[in-house]
C-alpha cells in the first residue's frame, strides 16, 4: 500500500512538471523582459495571446521616466507598420493592440526610452500575440481538468507498468477515457469558441496539438487492444513515454492562424509562430 501511494505521488509530481513546462515553453505565454537603468533592475511581460472581443492591452509596470512605443502590424504580412504611443496611468504604461478575428495575429516590439535614451532590451524578434475568442468556463474548465487527468493516469501507467504491478492495466483504460472526453470531446468545442474550427489536425490540417493527441490516443488504444498479450506491459510503457513526449512539445506549436487576405483560417508555421520575425 505504501508503494502504490509513493507511486501515485510520483505519477502527480512528474505530470505535473511536464504541463509547466509545456506551459512555459509555449509559444502563447507570455515574453518576459529583464533591463537595467541607473543601476535599477526592472522585468516585464508582453502578452503572445489574447481572448475575447476586447483590444490585447500591453501594461508595463514602469516608473518615470519610461517612455515607450509600440510598433505593430498585421501577421503574417508585409503592411505598412503603424505607431502606439504608450501612456501613462498610475504608475504604469499602458497601451492596447487592435482586437483582431480568432486565430488572427499581430507582430509587434516595443521601443523604450528612458531619460531621452533608448533602453536595449536585448531582442532582435518581434513578439507575435494571437487573438482567440472567448471560451466559456462550461467548456474551458473540464477540458483542462481531463487533460490533467490524462496525464496523470498515463504516467501513473508507466510507473505501475515499469514495477510489473497488472493494475496497470486498469489504468491504460482509464486513461483512453479520459484522453477521449477531454481531448476529443471538450477539446474540440474548446478550439471552436477559440478558433472557430473543431479540428484542425490530420486529414484536415497540420495543427500540432491536435495531431499529437490523435497521435497518443492511438498508441494507447493499441495498448489496451493488446494488453493481455506477453509483450502489452512494454506497449503501455511504450504509450506512456509518447504521452510524456507529447507534453514535452509546447502547446499550440503549429496552430489555428488567420489569413488576413482570404480571411481563412489556417494551420500556420511552427518557426513562424514561435520565433515572429526579427524587427526592422
Amino acid at each position: 500500500m505504501r508503494k502504490k501511494i509513493l507511486f501515485w505521488i510520483l505519477a502527480v509530481v512528474i505530470s505535473l512538471g511536464t504541463m509547466v513546462y509545456q506551459r512555459l515553453t509555449g509559444p502563447t505565454y507570455e515574453k518576459g523582459y529583464e533591463i537595467s537603468f541607473n543601476g535599477v533592475d526592472y522585468s516585464f511581460e508582453l502578452p503572445r495571446s489574447h481572448g475575447g472581443d476586447s483590444d490585447c492591452p500591453v501594461e508595463l509596470e514602469l516608473p518615470e521616466p519610461f517612455q515607450g512605443t509600440i510598433i505593430w502590424r498585421k501577421f503574417p504580412t508585409e503592411s505598412p507598420w503603424e505607431t502606439i504611443l504608450m501612456d501613462r496611468q498610475e504608475g504604469k504604461l499602458v497601451a492596447s493592440l487592435p482586437h483582431q478575428p480568432p486565430a488572427g495575429k499581430l507582430e509587434y516590439h516595443l521601443e523604450l526610452r528612458a531619460g531621452g535614451d533608448v533602453v536595449e532590451l536585448g531582442d532582435s524578434e518581434n513578439v507575435v500575440v494571437r487573438f482567440k475568442g472567448a471560451v466559456p468556463g462550461w467548456a474551458q474548465v473540464p477540458h483542462i481538468l481531463l487533460m490533467v487527468l490524462t496525464v496523470i493516469w498515463s504516467m501513473a501507467t508507466i510507473i505501475f507498468a515499469l514495477a510489473n504491478m497488472p493494475v496497470y492495466k486498469r489504468y491504460v483504460g482509464m486513461t483512453i477515457i479520459f484522453l477521449l472526453l477531454g481531448g476529443f470531446l471538450f477539446g474540440p468545442i474548446v478550439q471552436k469558441f477559440a478558433f472557430g474550427q473543431y479540428w484542425t489536425g490530420w486529414p484536415f490540417g497540420e495543427d500540432l496539438t491536435d495531431n499529437k493527441v490523435l497521435f497518443a490516443l492511438i498508441a494507447f488504444v493499441v495498448a489496451w487492444a493488446l494488453r493481455k498479450k506477453s509483450y502489452g506491459r512494454w506497449l503501455a510503457i511504450c504509450a506512456s513515454l509518447i504521452m510524456l513526449a507529447v507534453y514535452l512539445i509546447p502547446h499550440s506549436m503549429n496552430g489555428s492562424e488567420l489569413d488576413h487576405e482570404t480571411g481563412q483560417v489556417v494551420t500556420g508555421g511552427i518557426l513562424a509562430l514561435f520565433m515572429g520575425r526579427k524587427i526592422e
